[in-house]
């Protein structure tokens, strides 16, 4: 088997490997463009799902089944408790819910850090 190093000079004749050099975000400049639009503008339109969790409960295809109109399903978070928000399935941070002209929202009072961020995702900080 050949080694990595020797593949590499037979496929690469006298090229010479460079690292990638993406541009940076920083303000574009010298290009001709005079509008002053920096390079991360381009990603304020990506939609991103945002979901605001109070609470978890696991129910049997019965008991989901038995549920009606004013049933109570006991979640594993306390009244009080701040609400998790979670943006394309990742917690990202955490607040109250309050309640403004009959319209439910999330104010925040916590961003997560990565510790938690990573743990949501079920592995772990390096």
């Amino acid at each position: 088997m050949a080694k990595r190093e020797d593949v590499m000079e037979e496929g690469m004749g006298s090229e010479s490997i460079r690292p990638v050099a993406f541009p940076s975000l920083e303000e574009r400049k010298g290009d001709g463009d005079t509008r002053g639009i920096r390079n991360i503008d381009m990603l304020l339109d990506i939609s991103l799902s945002v979901s605001v969790e109070l609470g978890r409960a696991q129910m049997t295809v019965k008991e989901v089944l038995s549920l009606g109109k004013g049933s109570i399903i006991k979640l594993d978070k306390l009244a009080g408790e701040p609400a998790d928000l979670y943006i394309n399935g990742k917690l990202i941070a955490k607040g109250e819910v309050v309640v403004i002209d009959e319209n439910f929202g999330l104010r925040i009072t916590e961003i997560v850090g990565t510790r938690e961020v990573v743990e949501s995702l079920g592995g772990r900080e390096r």
